[in-house]
């Protein structure tokens, strides 16, 4: 298959608006600088790529040809350079991937990923990851992954844990992260070109083994995300928001499935396809 390739492609192109939004609120929120501020006294970007180089298998050309060729795929489709470095890491009982690295960012992803998604699903989870590179994300995904350890020096400090509550850093942080994966997701999409696959990607993602993927129940999904109405969750009362998105980390399958379907639908999919090369 012949994929259309990028360029100079801008994420304000495909951001989501919700995305958007959610980005807005949260580059408001007064305790934001403190946490940044912390994360570079820690030198927390450091010791997360020495922790990923020291644990995980790096992806060459040599040792998995396949994954790095996907990924140079990917990134060429996408317009993405430098080439962030791939890295393999344990299985987990689930599909796995990160993006980390402000300074230098990578990738990994875990051997679920790669054993369990064919080679469109595989260009759609590498694109999302490579949106958040792209995007200029990685500080803020950052940020949520030693949120707990920057609660706890917090607390001890005059801003303390209330403050952080109060001012709503950490709700607003965790929302930003859910909404963001719209616009990820488009940006896989853009790399499959492969609507149908990206749904499976989905679907994998949120636990469904490769034997259960069939007509019915691809069907069956689509059917569900095509009801679901994202737009209730701005209406969510703020505890409930709080309850749902601490759990950030979920894949929310249907809920993103029911994004890109409607982004797909509408026709800015393919006319951006329209101006590719």
């Amino acid at each position: 298959m012949t994929r259309h390739k990028f360029k100079e492609l801008r994420p304000e192109s495909y951001r989501h608006p919700l995305d958007r939004q959610a980005l807005m609120n949260l580059e408001k929120m007064p305790g934001l600088s403190l946490l940044l501020k912390k994360i570079n006294e820690y030198s927390i970007d450091r010791l997360v790529r020495v922790q990923v180089q020291g644990e995980d298998f790096r992806v060459t050309s040599a040792n998995f040809p396949a994954l790095h060729q996907a990924l140079l795929e990917a990134a060429a489709i996408l317009d993405v350079s430098p080439v962030p470095e791939l890295y393999l890491h344990r299985g987990t009982g689930h599909i796995v991937s990160y993006a980390i690295g402000v300074e230098q960012p990578s990738i990994g992803i875990n051997l679920e990923a790669m054993e369990w998604l064919c080679d469109d699903e595989l260009l759609f989870l590498l694109g999302h990851e490579l949106a958040r590179v792209k995007s200029g994300y990685l500080a803020y995904q950052q940020l949520s992954i030693v949120m707990p350890m920057l609660k706890s020096v917090l607390s001890t400090t005059t801003f303390g844990l209330g403050g952080l509550a109060a001012n709503g850093v950490e709700v607003a942080l965790y929302n930003w992260i859910v909404m963001s994966k719209f616009t990820s997701d488009r940006a896989g999409l853009l790399a499959c070109q492969n609507l149908d696959s990206a749904i499976s990607t989905l679907m994998k993602l949120s636990g469904l083994p490769n034997e259960y993927l069939n007509k019915q129940t691809i069907d069956a999904f689509e059917a569900q995300a095509r009801q679901f109405d994202a737009n209730s969750i701005s209406n969510l009362d703020r505890i409930t928001k709080i309850v749902s998105f601490m759990n950030y980390q979920s894949p929310w399958g249907v809920m993103r499935a029911s994004q890109l379907l409607e982004w797909a639908d509408s026709g800015e999919y393919s006319r951006l396809l329209e101006f590719s090369i």
